[in-house]
C-alpha cells in the first residue's frame, strides 16, 4: 500500500512541475531568467516547486 501512495504522489508532483515549466514558459520573464526558474524545478522538484509558488514567473493562463 505505502508504494502505491508513494507512485501517486510522485504523479502529483512531476504533473505540477509540468505545470510550472509551462507557466514559467508562458511568464513575461527574460529568457536568461526563464531558463534558471526551469533549471531549478527540474533539478529540485519538490523544493523547486515550492520556491516557483513563492516567488516564481507566472504566466498568462487563458482558459
Amino acid at each position: 500500500m505505502g508504494s502505491m501512495f508513494n507512485g501517486i504522489l510522485g504523479l502529483v508532483i512531476l504533473a505540477l512541475d509540468i505545470w510550472a515549466i509551462l507557466s514559467v514558459i508562458k511568464s513575461n520573464a527574460e529568457t536568461g531568467i526563464k531558463v534558471l526558474w526551469i533549471l531549478l524545478i527540474v533539478l529540485l522538484p519538490v523544493i523547486g516547486l515550492i520556491i516557483w509558488a513563492l516567488m516564481g514567473p507566472r504566466g498568462t493562463v487563458k482558459l
